[in-house]
């Protein structure tokens, strides 16, 4: 399944459906008049988030959406019916944006989440509405009120508890492989990662979600390489874990690249607390991952995690910085032998 975090489409709410022109003619009534009946309420449109969505490559193919216009009132004062609303489902963590692809108009951050974007338009006045004491037999009725349309924007913001940044070839992907069941891949060339990767860690009987997003170069806040429209993804991370590779560049250079394309974005990611993680120790030796350490921790971190993406060797000091700043877990275990309600303590018996 192609990854699309970015999608154009045109919505609009249904039309109210009209009035009706309707008299009373019954056989051995003495009376008649007007009995015309108002037109149904238009469909709304309506944003869903569903889980099991993490990409919104649908709206390539299906652009335009509109509801059910509303059905017209009919004799005998009977109200049309009203047009189906039209569910948009979108994955979690979506958002509506203006056609300015500035103004946020909706986000949807659970769920279940539903918000109704567009109303239908209401229902046309029967002529039954227009009697008075003065129009004692009206032949007017209203049309449907018009529904709404507009163009907007669809972005996708993936939700993880913690998300990945480095430069290019640092290791991210051996990373995110090594701890989770994700199946990103891995080169020895720049770029490998051309969208983001989600993957679901398993630590100390907790779980959280990883973000793994394409590297960082200098001047991706204005454009240079794959640019910084994947950060986005990483915005409503809790923690940032910074990967720098040990048999890279400077390490300490690599460090405030990253910072200034993270500060140039905004978005509040500089104020993020970030794990400095200095990747790929098995290739060199304990000296130099001590003296590279050390210099990192000059240039700014706060605290430095020798790990190695292949072998798995520092991850576990890495993952517990992480729970650190994850939500308190809020299941708790029973004690061995006690069972939850007095029905499973019985033996089980077909009758």
């Amino acid at each position: 399944m192609h990854f699309l975090d970015q999608a154009k489409i045109f919505v609009r709410s249904g039309t109210g459906g009209p009035g009706a022109v309707s008299f009373r003619r019954e056989k051995y009534v003495e009376y008649g008049g007007p009995d015309g009946g108002d037109g149904g309420k238009g469909g709304d449109i309506v944003f869903e988030a569903v889980p099991g969505l993490n990409t919104l490559i649908d709206f390539r193919y299906t652009q335009h959406f509109k509801a059910q216009r509303g059905h017209g009132g009919a004799g005998k004062n009977r109200t049309g019916a009203g047009g189906n609303d039209l569910v948009i489902k979108v994955p979690v963590g979506t958002q509506v944006l203006d056609d300015d692809r500035e103004t946020v108009l909706a986000d949807l951050t659970e769920a279940g989440q539903r918000v109704v974007f567009l109303r239908g338009g209401d229902g046309g006045r029967g002529n039954l509405s227009f009697k008075s004491s003065t129009n004692r037999a009206p032949r007017q009725c209203g049309p449907g009120w018009p529904g709404q349309e507009m163009y907007v924007w669809l972005r996708l913001k993936l939700l993880a508890d913690a998300g990945l940044v480095g430069l290019p070839n640092a290791g991210k992907s051996t990373f995110i492989n090594q701890i989770t069941n994700t199946k990103a891949k891995v080169g020895d060339y720049a770029f490998t990662t051309t969208r983001p990767q989600l993957g679901v860690v398993r630590h100390r009987a907790r779980e959280f979600v990883l973000a793994d997003i394409p590297g960082l170069i200098a001047g991706a806040a204005e454009g240079a390489g794959i640019g910084d429209r994947f950060l986005g993804h990483i915005e409503r991370c809790r923690v940032l874990i910074h990967l720098i590779d040990i048999n890279g560049t400077d390490p300490a250079e690599a460090l405030a690249i990253v910072e200034e394309e993270l500060e140039a974005y905004g978005a509040g990611l500089d104020d993020k607390p970030r794990l400095v993680a200095l990747n790929k120790i098995d290739l060199v030796d304990a000296e130099l991952v001590r003296a590279f350490s050390a210099e990192l921790l000059e240039a700014g971190a706060t605290r430095v995690f020798p790990i190695s993406g292949a072998t798995g060797k520092g991850m576990d000091d890495l993952l517990d910085a992480v729970l650190d700043y994850l939500p308190a877990a809020t299941t708790t275990e029973r004690p061995m032998g006690e069972v939850e309600d007095a029905a499973q303590a019985k033996p089980w018996s077909p009758i």
